[in-house]
């Protein structure tokens, strides 16, 4: 692979961004460091928390309006559900995922939490992992 992926944050999904963002900061210590945006594109809201200690960012994922994209893991739970790396050259990724059997379910498409930065998703076929690219 000649397109760096650099990891940028775990999402998982939540019922009510509020009390989530409430919760992480009384039971593990993470603090808001991005948000919270409504993104209508992608039919969600968001926030982006951390500890500042080196641990991974999380983004805390909610439903904005009906049919959210992630109604359906949240009627199972939610929970951790993607892992998102940002990459140089958002085009070059997909094509470098899809050639080793990853699906594009989402073509790119602009994020409000990343400052209008096309985004894309994909699931890869062996991991059956849900991957979310940011371009740099």
């Amino acid at each position: 692979m000649d397109n760096a992926f650099a990891y940028h944050h775990v999402g998982i999904a939540v019922r009510d961004l509020q009390n989530a963002t409430s919760a992480y900061e009384k039971l593990f210590g993470y603090k808001l460091i991005s948000g919270p945006f409504d993104d209508p594109i992608q039919n969600v809201s968001v926030c982006f928390m951390s500890r500042g200690n080196g641990d991974p960012v999380i983004e805390l994922v909610a439903p904005l309006g009906p049919n959210s994209p992630i109604d359906r893991l949240l009627k199972k739970g939610g929970g951790a559900y993607h892992l998102c790396y940002e990459v140089k050259d958002l085009s070059k990724a997909i094509d470098e995922l899809q050639a080793q059997g990853s699906l594009l379910l989402s073509e790119p498409a602009p994020a409000v939490a990343f400052e209008m930065r096309k985004v894309a998703w994909l699931m890869t076929d062996e991991a059956n992992l849900l991957v979310e690219l940011v371009q740099a």
